[in-house]
Order: structure tokens, then sequence, then C-alpha cells
């Protein structure tokens, strides 16, 4: 009888175990891979003209991309100093492009019982 009972425990410890892991990974893992894949996407559409902002709060307007060096040569302020830098380094692109029309906004789970 007392076997029996500690095989349950043993089970249900278990699913304990596993549902800890799921909630990490949904709430921990994939939001920032998930972030990771968007921040890579975003410095892969970068063009010529884009208008940028890096990591150390730099803005500037992109003159050049070096593909074999993983690097870009931005354009600051009036008097047009130039400066180069890695992709990585680049946090936001400021320049506003156009949607494509066929493109669907993403809904969150809980946007679509919203009315």
């Amino acid at each position: 009888m007392n076997a029996q009972g500690g095989g349950q425990s043993m089970i249900l410890m278990i699913v304990i175990y596993v549902a800890i892991f799921a909630a990490l990974y949904f709430f921990l893992i994939r939001p920032n891979s998930k972030k990771k894949k968007e921040e890579a996407e975003l410095r892969n559409n970068l063009e010529i003209g884009d208008e940028i902002t890096t990591i150390g709060g730099i803005m500037g307007r992109v003159v050049a991309i070096k593909e074999d060096e993983d690097a870009i040569i931005i354009e600051t302020g009036s008097d047009r100093v130039k400066m180069k830098f890695k992709k990585w380094a680049i946090s936001s692109i400021n320049t506003a492009k156009e949607q494509p029309a066929n493109a669907t906004e993403k809904k969150g789970f809980f946007s679509r019982f919203k009315k």
C-alpha cells in the first residue's frame, strides 16, 4: 500500500517539473529568442539612407554597408562626420518605412477576446 502511494507522488513530482520547465520556456526562453530573431532581421534589412541610433546613443544616416566586415558607415551631424560601426551596435532604425499592403498585424492571445 505504501509503495503505490510513493509511485503516485513520484509521477506528480515529474509532472510538476515538466510544468515548471514549460512555463520557463514560454515566459523566458521563447520571447528572448523571438526578440533576437527580430533584431537580426532589423539589421539585415538595413539600407543606405536609413536613419539609425546605435546602442551608444549616436544618431546618424547610413552611407555605406560593408557586408564582408559586417559593418556600416554612418554620417552624423551637419559637419558630415563619418563613423564605422559593427552591425550589432545598431539599436534602432528611425526611418519610417512603408508596410506592405498585405501585411497583417500580429495579435496576441488576449487581443482575440477584446471587442
